[in-house]
């Protein structure tokens, strides 16, 4: 299956030039006398990188070869994370550079989406909000709550996130795992 620029949205995935990318905003454009172009934001799904470019109006492409399985974080076993397919129960053990920036918001037993190109795993999907524990943290100063001042806090996970001073040790919070910024105290 191919695509050409006129089947472009936000979040189409396809191939240009050997590597599978996602498409994050896009523009039509057309000059006076020119041709009519289409103005674009990629993702790199391998590495992470976003670029900027322009295709001419009908270009194609084809649709990369992705594969998303359903899985269940286990534990992390060193610096491997185990996963099991939700399918056929096979369990699979990621690296820290698979998992990428992730790690910070995967407890255990977290359903997550891992992405696959060409058969080879090159990332994992979070939902958009976790819940996680906040392990560690200083004490809120009593009165200090005009504004929206904020303290360090260490969540189960290992990560560190900024959040509101009235959060203690042992509060459960929501983050967004797209930008890792504090949501709002789970009830």
């Amino acid at each position: 299956m191919s695509y050409t620029t006129s089947d472009f949205r936000r979040g189409l995935k396809i191939e240009w030039e050997g590597k599978p990318y996602e498409i994050i905003e896009f523009q039509h454009s057309k000059v006076a006398q020119g041709q009519a172009t289409v103005r674009t934001k990629l993702k790199d799904l391998i590495t992470g990188r976003v670029l900027e470019v322009n295709f001419r109006a009908g270009e194609k492409f084809n649709k990369p070869d992705l594969q998303e399985r359903e899985m269940q974080f286990l534990y992390k076993e060193g610096d491997r994370f185990v996963f099991m397919d939700l399918e056929d129960y096979d369990q699979i053990y990621l690296t820290k550079e698979e998992v990428g920036e992730a790690w910070k918001f995967l407890p255990e037993n977290l359903q997550v989406s891992v992405l696959y190109y060409r058969g080879k795993v090159i990332g994992i999907e979070l939902p958009k909000v976790v819940e996680l524990r906040v392990i560690k943290t200083e004490p809120g100063v009593k009165g200090d709550t005009v504004g929206t001042a904020t303290k360090p806090a260490t969540l189960e996970t290992g990560a560190t996130i900024q959040v509101p001073l009235f959060i203690d040790e042992g509060d459960v919070v929501k983050i967004d795992t797209r930008t890792g910024e504090y949501v709002e105290r789970a009830s």
